[in-house]
């Protein structure tokens, strides 16, 4: 047996190169071969000129590689180079499928190292200089998204939190935002929308969760909808 690579799973961060922590980009830098996601912007990509680069993107709505597809090019990858890197936007361990990765790889004996990266919640959050949280407003935020895995086909309960941050949420927030009136969430209870989060075409809007339930318009980008009363426009602002 040919001695294995190690993998190393990095978070890229939400799309600015310069948001990539230090360890990942010094990982780029030294890597035989870089395994990247569709969001992950070519500026990345240019801090591993030396790497050999595969695409393995996955985009919500459209013809995307099959998740078995890519643990198999891992595995190949493995077997071939020294120092593996699978690039994923934002940070592995949150809706980056790093379960199904870390399961192939540690099931066929290969090292793997988990290097975090800037979730989009985060950078959105200061993008709109709105935080998540708000003393005496706001002290619970929960992370959520409307994909759900084939054999679980129908949508979970939403969280009963302070601030709800929907990942992927362009398609799915109307549906959400009826959602929440059913529970009785107040017709005005702030939202701020973040398409494209860090990168040069970002776009922040502000609205309503009565405005939101009546969808928004077609994005160009991955979409991130932070729904809450900590999330009020300030004076300022």
């Amino acid at each position: 047996m040919p001695e294995l690579g190690k993998v190393y799973l990095v978070g890229a961060g939400p799309g600015a190169a310069d948001l990539i922590t230090v360890r990942g980009a010094r990982l780029l830098a030294q890597a035989d071969v870089v395994l990247y996601d569709a969001l992950v912007t070519p500026d990345m990509l240019d801090l591993c000129p030396q790497a050999k680069l595969i695409s393995v993107g996955k985009r919500s709505g459209q013809r995307s590689m099959a998740q078995t597809i890519i643990n198999e090019q891992l595995l190949e990858c493995a077997t071939k180079f020294k120092l593996i890197v699978r690039l994923k936007g934002g940070d592995p361990m949150l809706f980056g499928r790093a379960d199904e990765e870390l399961r192939a790889l540690e099931g066929a004996g290969v090292e793997v190292e988990i290097v975090p990266g800037i979730t989009t919640a985060v950078a959105a959050a200061a993008a709109s200089k709105q935080p998540l949280t708000k003393r005496g407003v706001a002290r619970s935020v929960a992370f959520f998204t409307s994909s759900t895995a084939p054999d679980h086909p129908e949508h979970p309960a939403l969280p009963k939190t302070d601030t709800l941050v929907q990942y992927m949420g362009g398609r799915e927030a109307a549906a959400t935002a009826q959602r929440l009136l059913a529970e009785g969430r107040r017709p005005e209870l702030p939202v701020v929308v973040v398409e494209n989060c860090s990168r040069a075409d970002e776009r922040i809007l502000r609205l309503t969760l009565s405005d939101l339930a009546h969808g928004l318009e077609p994005g160009h980008g991955p979409v991130l909808v932070m729904l809450g009363e900590a999330l009020a426009k300030r004076e300022h602002q």
